[in-house]
């Protein structure tokens, strides 16, 4: 099927349902002094065929329905009533899909028609008001579906307001005149007209409920009060619509399809009505047209939501299969990483075992033994390191106690040849674990720093205290004693600490002190912050660092 055919189908029944419910208003009107049959069919053709060019010529459908709404007026045709509220469609329509001139056009046309078409004694002096009111309603609703089509969903309420308004202003707008013809007083008739448009408004969510109650309400008007039949009668077929389109089993359809059928039949037909093939045919087609647009409506939303969970179900593995991917390719790094460096690390190590049972008693077998150790913590730290580029979800667990780290490095650079002077709070054992994690590796790197830039020999004075709620880490080293060689260093050490430190929202300063020395000052606070600075935090001039 061509492009420009498809939806035809659709637009056929549009026309066929405009139609039909012209002729199931009018049936039993006669215009003047000329025969039935002469007046009802043209006329319905005349306002309910339009309604087959609504979805793509929105405009001149109103402008035609606008016309033919003062020319049934003037002739004092049922009709009038059909193409009031066909008119109003096309006005909803032409908000939806028209510009902004479209628009203004098709409400100025609705607006006079409609004023004409009131021009009553009873609106008085009000009749314009009343015209505008009713013409604007569409043009808010077709202009409001025209911003959110496509995001209504299920659980969204937009569309059962849109019904419940509509419901209330078709029945009140239609019936308000009748109120006071019942043998009830006028505000019980009015709480029912009332009642029966909001009940559209949960018609989506208990849509055989909803026909229930309406059917009731058609039964009850046709025996109580005819003026308002054809109002339930509109209602219930709407109510049918969306029974249809909710309920997607075929046997309770046409339940309620062939129930329909009776009570359109009841309310159309009275004692002195001819019952006539073409009118049981033109009731069982207005009856199955509700049904048709209810069922297309349907498999139309379930399509949509079929597409948009596969798209879902597609966006889903297709981050399952990124996700694959990027562990696929950390473990590759990580075997690449550990074949490298453990390798080169346990040459190292075995090299170093090897000497240490050569050589004699004294500060090379002491270092031999220190290079032996810190081989085997590493091989052990890579180890960790491995299994978190494997598994990033992994919590990476504490190899030591955070006291016994900062202990075991002074011992170890004092081993090594510096002179440290170890100060470590016990309140620093109420600090939070990451704030005193951090704290160790501050003062493992900063005094690595001070064995490569400064030799043996040096004094270094460490503290490590609690500060509030936080940590506040100072490392303090005097003079080299000797000038030394400074050792390769990769510059990142020092640019490690900062970003570690601006993680946790603290301040990190390195710099030279008033003695010729270094110092280096840290203070992390007891909580992540709630949001992660923006800048790094303050630092002074800074020399070459590991």
């Amino acid at each position: 099927m061509s492009w420009r055919w498809r939806g035809v189908p659709f637009d056929l029944l549009l026309a066929a349902a405009g139609v039909s419910l012209d002729l199931l208003m009018s049936a039993e009107a006669r215009t003047g002094d000329l025969p039935p049959h002469l007046t009802v069919l043209p006329l319905a053709l005349l306002v309910g065929a339009p309604m087959g060019f609504v979805r793509r010529r929105p405009l001149p459908t109103a402008l035609w329905l606008s016309a033919a709404l003062v020319l049934t007026d003037q002739i004092e045709a049922f009709s009038s009533n059909t193409a009031q509220m066909l008119l109003l469609v096309a006005v909803g329509v032409t908000a939806y899909g028209g510009g902004r001139r479209s628009i203004a056009v098709a409400m100025g046309a609705s607006g006079i028609a409609t004023g004409i078409n009131l021009a009553d004694p009873a609106f008085a002096t009000n009749v314009w008001l009343y015209a505008a009111g009713i013409t604007l309603f569409p043009a808010i609703v077709g202009g409001y579906l025209r911003g959110s089509v496509g995001e209504l969903k299920h659980r969204d309420v937009t569309p059962d307001v849109l019904l419940a308004a509509g419901g209330v202003a078709h029945t009140v707008l239609s019936t308000w005149t009748s109120w006071h013809s019942g043998g009830q007083p006028a505000w019980v008739i009015g709480l029912l007209a009332v009642a029966a448009g909001l009940s559209l408004g949960v018609a989506r969510r208990l849509p055989g409920l909803v026909f229930l109650f309406q059917a009731i309400l058609l039964v009850t008007a046709d025996g109580y009060l005819n003026e308002v039949v054809s109002t339930c009668l509109v209602l219930t077929l709407i109510a049918l619509g969306v029974f249809a389109m909710r309920i997607a089993s075929w046997i309770w359809t046409s339940i309620a399809y062939l129930a329909t059928c009776l009570l359109a039949a009841l309310a159309v037909v009275g004692p002195g009505t001819e019952v006539t093939a073409f009118g049981a045919a033109v009731l069982c087609a207005l009856v199955i047209t509700p049904v048709a647009i209810g069922r297309y409506l349907g498999v139309k939303q379930t399509a949509t939501a079929a597409e948009r969970l596969r798209a879902s179900e597609s966006t889903r593995l297709t981050v399952a299969q990124l996700r694959a991917d990027q562990l696929a390719e950390r473990e590759r790094i990580a075997r690449d990483v550990h074949d490298i460096v453990a390798h080169h690390v346990g040459a190292m190590v075995l090299r170093a075992s090897a000497a240490r049972y050569t050589a004699p008693d004294g500060p090379v077998a002491d270092a031999l033994t220190d290079i032996r150790e810190t081989g085997h913590q590493v091989l052990q730290d890579l180890r960790g390191l491995i299994d978190l580029l494997r598994d990033p979800d992994r919590q990476p667990g504490l190899l030591a106690d955070p006291a016994d780290v900062v202990r075991e490095s002074a011992e170890r650079m004092a081993a090594a040849g510096l002179v440290v002077d170890l100060t470590l709070d016990p309140d620093t054992d109420h600090a939070s674990l990451i704030a005193r994690t951090s704290a160790a590796r501050i003062v493992q790197e900063g005094l690595t720093n001070v064995l490569k830039h400064a030799g043996p020999g040096t004094k270094v004075r460490v503290c490590v205290c609690s500060d509030g709620d936080g940590l506040a880490v100072e490392i303090r080293n005097g003079r080299p004693p000797t000038t030394i060689e400074r050792l390769p260093s990769s510059g990142r050490g020092l640019a490690g600490m900062r970003e570690r430190v601006r993680a946790l929202g603290g301040t990190l300063t390195a710099g030279p002190d008033e003695d010729g020395g270094w110092l280096l000052a840290a203070t992390l606070p007891a909580t992540l912050p709630a949001t992660h600075p923006t800048t790094h935090p303050t630092t002074r001039a800074t020399r070459g660092t590991a």
